[in-house]
């Protein structure tokens, strides 16, 4: 309840700012114009007093956001601006004093019209909490408010539904999307008995639920308490502007005072103070920065204010989590094992077509990787699927099983099985095995891949001023330093809760400001801590991107990188205009002082110091850009080879297993096996690389610049090309019937070495240069729904 109260003050709050904004500035623009038509047309009285009015509405207006400032420990520039305006009516320059209300209502419109803009882009935190659950009585299921609820009450979690108060599993096995909580991607299932806590969302059937809590104790309402005592805590933020308004207002106090004295009179005075008036500190700043919003906005991220711009600037540490973030967030088919020799196509084939009516979202991703190689797939009967243990079925003809390993047929641990099983744990992957008329013919290793633009995106952040770069994450620790590894961070927190999470970015802010970016649930407090918190907001959770100050609102991260360069581009154009019109102004005071600029000719002048550095802050607005961007015609070409790296991935898969089947299975099965891998490379990668050099380099070479700047990756195109042609050699070379050792250490020296440089060559394409296009389309909504691990 206090975290509603306070939103609804803040919003409050922030709804008057901008209401006053606008009817500030409006009067005084409306007080401006209506005196200079009156003087037009001769009224001179009525024009004098209608700029004395505007110029007393904006002293008013100053002197309570002065009495605001100090209030709140802020020394900002609108005390220059108040003491400009007093000094314009105590001469009688009410001309003067109604131009300098208008800047600064147009300064102070600026601010307030980007802080409502930004928060009117999201949700509220509290929109994705549960408000009801339904309970059971009596007289049967019953929708009641959480607040009732007390511990020992049985409730129903229905399928896609948040778990409403932390319980404990009644009746059946639970399968649960736990990853906004924990950061686990893969869903896990929940036996009875088992505890489980407010904020997942039941990715399986209809469970029931024992409360173990009152709402008030969950997990997700700490965790929302957390998200607020993180925002009070943020020490105020000091605008661009204030920091040079102290030294400027000793400065014009003073020069104010030596003219007024060596003058005898105050209208030298007056002069001083009205071209003294800190428009370009006023106007300049704010242009610069929401312009800065607006370039970003084009890009899809949301920065709620000019605060948050100038703060992204200046921060040296990021921390990231790693699930939805670092990784897709979504599971992946990373490859398939095959028992028997079954192709891995038809593998595929037969789990897909089962899995086609299937709710898991294990399945969503068997299908989905069936479809990207072009299966054909056929329609199932006679499905049975039991929540935990897997699915069966008919598919043309066949009985398939895909699942848990009993459920498949699989009996003791066969080396092939192992083998996945070891792969799997070492990444952090799953599997899926897959049985066909009562015989165990595979599994599918399923994982949380890293996202293509990950690695480019790091390196472009230390390239921009990042130092140091953490990951801190709840998911295990084996996964997470995996992970870590690859795409070359400085420290990995594993394992960590959210409470753990804000003492990580506790910790580094005393270093040096920090980014958090993150979409969790589990994300939220340290958002809200952090010096500028970046939420995944395409996918991730609404109390994510709440709680944070910028959301990358396109499920790109290079996206973090783009922000970064605006902001950092808008504080160097805001701080050039800053210095430029404190310059320009500096000099028309000494001239104001000599008696050589009356005060309504400096406030004419002073407009045209605000045009120039107006102008200039506008340059925010013009391209700039850091990232590379392609035409419709080469991300066509990027996206065609995307594809066909689908197809080169299965490639490696079968390359890898007929290195480990030689000297294992039978010479001529083993010979056999080698000879269609052999056969694989000529008719698909070796075209596919050809292409590349042919079409998609010389197209990117435009676009990345310099002399020869893809030259590394044709190379590695010549030697995979030249390990190829040994092999084929090598296999016409080979006698009849049984390979010697000699053969045999050859064999594997090549294919282990294909196999090798095809996935770190792909990897570096997938990461270097086919990330620069964008998304064809958005990633569709992943079901809510499990496969049991194994």
């Amino acid at each position: 309840m206090i975290s509603v109260l306070e939103s609804h003050k803040d919003g409050v709050s922030l709804w008057r700012a901008v209401l006053w904004g606008k009817i500030f500035l409006t009067a005084t623009v409306t007080g401006l114009a209506t005196g200079g038509v009156a003087y037009g047309v001769g009224a001179h009285h009525v024009a004098t007093v209608t700029w004395m009015l505007t110029t007393i509405l904006g002293a008013v207006s100053g002197a309570w956001w002065v009495v605001d400032s100090l209030r709140h420990h802020r020394f900002g520039v609108d005390l220059i601006a108040l003491l400009a305006l007093c000094g314009a009516l105590a001469v009688h320059e009410e001309l003067a004093g109604a131009v300098i209300s208008v800047m600064l209502a147009t300064g102070r419109s600026l601010e307030a019209w980007a802080a409502g803009r930004a928060r009117r882009e999201l949700r509220s935190l509290l929109e994705r909490a549960p408000r009801e659950a339904h309970r059971y009585s009596p007289d049967g299921l019953e929708n009641v408010a959480l607040e009732v609820l007390r511990p020992g009450d049985l409730v129903l979690v229905r399928s896609g539904e948040v778990v409403p108060v932390d319980g404990a599993v009644v009746g059946t096995i639970a399968v649960l999307d736990e990853s906004a909580l924990t950061g686990e991607p893969l869903p896990v299932e929940r036996s009875p008995g088992d505890a489980v806590r407010s904020g997942v969302v039941n990715a399986g059937t209809p469970f029931d639920l024992r409360v173990t809590t009152t709402a008030a104790a969950s997990t997700y309402a700490g965790i929302l308490r957390l998200v607020n005592e993180a925002q009070h805590s943020m020490a105020p933020f000091v605008r661009l502007a204030d920091r040079y308004a102290f030294w400027f207002l000793v400065l014009t106090l003073a020069a104010t005072a030596l003219t007024w004295v060596s003058s005898g009179g105050l209208e030298r005075a007056v002069a001083v103070l009205v071209v003294a008036t800190p428009c370009p500190l006023i106007l300049a700043a704010p242009v610069a920065f929401v312009a800065g919003l607006s370039r970003a906005a084009k890009r899809g991220v949301i920065v709620k204010g000019a605060g948050t711009l100038e703060r992204l600037a200046k921060c040296r540490t990021l921390l990231f989590d790693k699930t939805g973030t670092l990784t897709a967030g979504h599971p992946t088919l990373a490859t398939v094992v095959s028992s028997d020799g079954m192709a891995i196509d038809e593998i595929l084939r037969f789990a897909a077509s089962l899995d086609q009516v299937s709710p898991h979202v294990l399945a969503t991703a068997v299908v989905t990787a069936a479809m990207q190689r072009h299966l054909s797939l056929a329609l199932p009967s006679n499905v049975e699927e039991v929540p935990g243990h897997g699915i069966r079925g008919s598919v043309e003809g066949h009985e398939v099983s895909v699942g848990k390993a009993a459920w498949v047929g699989m009996l003791g641990n066969p080396p092939w099985a192992r083998n996945a099983r070891r792969r799997a744990e070492a990444e952090g992957a799953t599997t899926v095995f897959v049985g066909v008329d009562g015989v165990p013919v595979g599994a599918l290793v399923l994982d949380d891949p890293i996202r293509v633009d990950a690695g480019r995106t790091i390196r472009e952040l230390r390239r921009s001023g990042i130092d140091r770069i953490v990951m801190v994450t709840g998911d295990r620790a084996v996964v997470a330093d995996t992970v870590g590894a690859v795409i070359g961070v400085d420290e990995v927190l594993a394992e960590r809760t959210p409470t753990e999470k804000v003492d990580a970015v506790r910790l580094e802010r005393h270093r040096a400001p920090t980014i958090m970016v993150g979409d969790g649930i589990n994300d939220a407090p340290a958002l809200a801590l952090a010096d500028v918190g970046v939420a995944i907001g395409a996918r991730g959770a609404t109390s994510a991107s709440e709680a944070a100050d910028v959301v990358l609102a396109v499920d790109r991260l290079d996206r973090l990188g783009e922000a970064a360069f605006i902001a950092r581009r808008a504080r160097r154009i805001a701080l050039q205009s800053v210095i430029a019109g404190m310059g320009m102004s500096l000099v028309a005071m000494g001239v104001a002082a000599l008696g050589y600029l009356p005060a309504v000719w400096g406030a004419l002048l002073q407009e045209a110091i605000d045009v120039a550095v107006i102008l200039n802050a506008l340059r925010v607005l013009w391209p700039e850009e850091q990232t590379l961007r392609l035409t419709d015609h080469e991300a066509e070409l990027a996206h065609r080879f995307s594809a066909e790296h689908l197809a080169i991935r299965t490639d490696l898969e079968q390359l890898r297993q007929a290195a480990d089947a030689i000297g294992v299975e039978g010479a001529d099965a083993a010979i056999a096996r080698v000879r269609r891998v052999h056969r694989l490379l000529v008719d698909e990668v070796l075209p596919h690389e050809q292409a590349e050099d042919e079409v998609l380099y010389p197209a990117l070479a435009k676009v990345l610049g310099g002399s020869d700047p893809l030259g590394p990756m044709s190379r590695a195109h010549a030697e995979i090309s030249h390990l190829v042609r040994r092999l084929g050699l090598l296999l016409d070379d080979v006698a009849p019937g049984e390979p010697d050792d000699a053969d045999i250490v050859e064999l594997r020296r090549l294919l282990y070495g294909l196999h090798a440089i095809l996935r770190l060559h792909t990897v570096q394409e997938d990461e270097s240069l086919l990330s620069l296009a964008e998304p064809e389309s958005p990633d569709g909504p992943v079901r809510e729904a499990s496969r049991a691990k194994d």
